[in-house]
């Protein structure tokens, strides 16, 4: 309507309109036809006074022609229908070349390999990972101690070529006193990835909260991944993501677990987080520990966080040769799609991390309701009870896209 008006203004009358074009005449020079797409976007208010001709945003489709009879005017109907038809044919080579472009940019991303960045194993494991010695956050009955110290009570050692993190399972305390354990942090962060933790036996037993976890900074706004943990003699792993608000679980997503909560979002009030738990009891524990251990693998990528777990019989070939390729895999046990968790947004500069606390926010809470004998504090008195709380890895293997 706009451009009807704009062209009536300066002299010029509309003599015919078919779907997707105007014709105008010049009322002081009817030799002069205007022809106008009806869908331009923006015009100029100047008229060049020698030709007649409209000025336009450049590539505006529009143009002038001087007929002398109507069947010229005709013919030039029929010209404009067969520009417009090759101006489409145009547009749509134009979004066929750049489909294409996106379909070949995809293909070559799902071709690319896994390149291991950094591998934690052995005598060096322990040069790439920080001890915490400070209170404990979940407010266990631990006493985390420092590097030197975990060394010379030989609770972080390497021993076959296994690192060894283990509680301290001598010194006999009084009920309510804090027991002496580790854990350590990757010195490096990351913000996505590909990782592998080839584990041969975690902690076990009643009071006792293992965990092999990433987290960023400033929880929860850094978000946090719990990959393999749970309290006292728990019969299957349970994974969970810890955020800030606005993260939910995607259930609808496919997934070998049970889903346990929806909502990621945590705070010192509501730590629950969105999580799921497993159904093999090679995942986690007394079962985890018989099956030889095995390996937890989690992708962190834009599409989503995924976990897998591998009893140690079934670790793909993959794997074990150092290449890689989740594609290949099954149906991971834990899924957090980014439909409904935009990890980009919830989850940055992330260490991984292992600990054994005792009793604290969930063991001390669940203790009773476990049927573990007396209470957290009693239990954790008697070093007895923590002969096998120790971590047996083999190596954390950390990939990127190459």
């Amino acid at each position: 309507m706009g451009n009807n008006l704009c062209l009536a203004s300066r002299g010029y009358k509309k003599l015919a309109v078919d779907h997707e074009y105007s014709i105008f005449v010049d009322v002081d020079h009817p030799s002069l036809f205007l022809r106008v797409q009806a869908t331009a976007a923006s015009w100029s208010s100047s008229i060049i006074p020698r030709t007649g001709f409209l000025q336009t945003p450049q590539n505006s489709p529009i143009a002038m022609f001087n007929l002398p009879t109507v069947l010229l005017f005709g013919l030039s109907i029929f010209s404009l229908a067969n520009e417009t038809a090759a101006a489409g044919r145009r547009t749509d080579a134009r979004r066929s070349r750049q489909v294409a472009r996106q379909a070949d940019s995809k293909n070559q991303g799902a071709g690319k390999a896994w390149k291991q960045v950094d591998r934690y194993e052995g005598h060096d494991f322990l040069a790439g990972w920080d001890f915490f010695n400070k209170g404990d956050p979940t407010h266990g009955l631990v006493n985390y101690v420092d590097a030197e110290t975990a060394q010379e009570k030989h609770l972080a050692k390497v021993e076959d070529g296994q690192v060894i993190l283990a509680a301290d399972d001598t010194t006999v305390l009084r009920s309510g006193d804090k027991r002496d354990s580790v854990r350590i942090s990757t010195k490096k962060t990351y913000n996505g990835g590909l990782f592998i933790a080839d584990i041969a036996a975690m902690p076990v037993g009643c009071g006792i909260w293992p965990a092999y976890w990433s987290v960023g900074p400033d929880w929860p706004n850094g978000g946090e991944i719990d990959i393999l943990e749970g309290v006292h003699n728990q019969d299957t792993n349970q994974y969970t993501l810890h955020t800030a608000a606005g993260c939910s679980l995607n259930n609808a997503v496919k997934t070998t677990s049970r889903v346990l909560g929806t909502t990621c979002a945590s705070s010192g009030a509501d730590n629950t987080g969105c999580a799921f738990r497993d159904t093999d009891a090679r995942s986690y524990g007394h079962g985890f520990n018989g099956a030889g251990g095995g390996v937890y693998a989690h992708l962190w990528d834009s599409a989503g966080i995924k976990i897998w777990h591998f009893a140690r019989s079934e670790i793909p070939q993959d794997i074990k040769d150092g290449k890689p390729d989740p594609s290949k895999w099954p149906t991971p046990a834990a899924q957090f799609a980014a439909s409904s968790c935009d990890v980009g947004k919830y989850f940055h500069d992330n260490s991984l991390v292992f600990d054994t606390t005792f009793c604290g926010d969930w063991a001390g809470a669940t203790y009773a309701s476990a049927g573990c004998p007396g209470t957290c504090a009693e239990r954790v008195a008697d070093p007895k009870n923590f002969q096998d709380a120790k971590w047996k890895i083999n190596y954390v293997a950390v990939y990127q896209l190459d």
